[in-house]
């Protein structure tokens, strides 16, 4: 650990849990408000700086999404009907990512969350900056995919390639970080690492390990292809022997790590049997390092063991412990019945022997010997970093008690838990019941 306390900045916009997918879809922005519950709850607020994140603009998308995609994001609505089919085939909209209302201020909220998060770091504002409503890493250039409309994790580390030589990205979501890998595929100054299951036709079928990256990239791209059952032992050994050795050979400037909770015992898309402590304790590793950190959601559809594993993990970001049992607030009812922060893992079967964990250590070990010692970028042709405006990303305002203030949306959200809200739906729709 860190001797010197390090300042975390949290990005949260009250209003993004008003975006709904659809009553059957699996991704349920909402979880970021259930994650806040939790944190405010347990006086985790009171040990960080809150932020309400700008929008992230339109033309600040195009610096990686092409200009005809993010014109398409944000005219296309469930009822516009001047959307054709071959703009929706285009842009890859349909079932994973479907049209819903508000798809672009829910982009701009994601987006403006890791790209002001980055600003925070490169002023040195912040030394770890949380978005939990980021993370959608499947979002390419110029389509949607895997529930990911707009890659803020890109935007993000293209905002901390201004300033850091080298940024890293790790990610520990159930499935491969496709669309980051992508967009730095050719590139030496970011190394892409992704913990995830492949194979058997599982989403999104990328990200073997033999996939290593192309041209000035070649080995910069670290896949850690897993099988199903990955218990807290063998996943974080794994983790951090990979890490340790990706940064004595890539000796990064900052660290972007997205938390996809999905990875977890139990999610309702996932195959993998950690505990909350086992996703966190990976967390707590990287944080350890010392480095400018950035801390991402992405996946997960459970939702009150992604609220419990992002809240946990919020507080390891911050230094604090936290006791065992769930506080009263107003989801309480959905952490039945043990109201516990932590999660069970199952009796499923780790299908990932000792043996093969052993060989992909030993490839990506030689992966990363081959490389080249760390590249430098002389500071004389980088850009310089964006200006962090901290009168325009102002601490969300508190009351005169001192608590922080919630928008109307989020107030109308919490008088009406059981009456139909503004689009008609019963709020326990946002939270599943097992």
């Amino acid at each position: 650990m860190s001797a010197r306390k390090q300042k975390v900045s949290y990005f949260y916009d009250p209003d993004f849990g008003q975006y709904y997918f659809g009553p059957e879809h699996a991704m349920k922005p909402f979880r970021a408000n259930m994650t806040w519950e939790l944190i405010l709850n347990y006086g985790l607020h009171e040990r960080m700086s809150i932020y309400n994140p700008r929008l992230l603009s339109n033309i600040e998308m195009t610096k990686f999404h092409t200009d005809d995609y993010v014109a398409f994001l944000q005219q296309i609505s469930p009822s516009d009907a001047t959307i054709t089919q071959e703009d929706t085939n285009n842009f890859s909209i349909g079932e994973d990512c479907p049209p819903f209302v508000g798809i672009f201020p829910y982009c701009q909220r994601s987006c403006g969350g890791s790209v002001t998060g980055a600003a925070h770091l490169n002023a040195g504002h912040s030394d770890i900056a949380v978005n939990w409503m980021g993370g959608m890493h499947h979002a390419k250039r110029n389509e949607a995919s895997g529930f990911c409309y707009a890659n803020d994790i890109v935007l993000g580390i293209l905002e901390l390639l201004k300033v850091h030589a080298r940024v890293l990205y790790i990610d520990i979501d159930i499935h491969h970080g496709d669309g980051v890998e992508e967009a730095f595929y050719t590139t030496d100054r970011v190394m892409t690492v992704s913990f995830h299951k492949h194979g058997n036709s599982f989403f999104p079928g990328t990200g073997d390990l033999g996939d290593v990256g192309a041209e000035d990239g070649s080995g910069y791209a670290v896949n850690v292809a897993l099988n199903d059952g990955m218990d807290d032992e063998s996943y974080t050994t794994l983790f951090k022997a990979v890490i340790r050795d990706v940064m004595e050979h890539f000796r990064p400037g900052a660290i972007v790590l997205q938390c996809g909770a999905d990875s977890l015992a139990n999610d309702r898309l996932g195959c993998f049997n950690l505990t909350i402590g086992g996703h966190g304790e990976c967390v707590d590793f990287v944080k350890s390092l010392g480095l400018p950190l950035m801390v991402l959601g992405g996946g997960g559809y459970t939702l009150r063991n992604v609220a419990r594993c992002w809240a946990y993990e919020t507080a390891l970001c911050v230094g604090a412990s936290l006791p065992e049992e769930v506080p009263h607030h107003r989801f309480y009812e959905y952490y039945a019945p043990d109201y516990s922060l932590n999660l069970v893992k199952n009796n499923q079967q780790n299908l990932n022997s000792k043996r093969d964990l052993e060989k992909i250590y030993q490839k990506i070990h030689e992966q990363l010997q081959s490389l080249a010692p760390a590249p430098g970028v002389g500071l004389a042709v980088m850009p310089k970093p964006q200006e962090c405006d901290l009168q325009a990303d102002i601490d969300m305002a508190e009351d005169g008690a001192g608590n922080i203030r919630v928008s109307q949306t989020e107030a109308d959200l919490s008088r009406t838990m059981d009456a139909e809200d503004r689009q008609g739906l019963r709020m326990k729709e946002f939270v599943e019941q097992d």
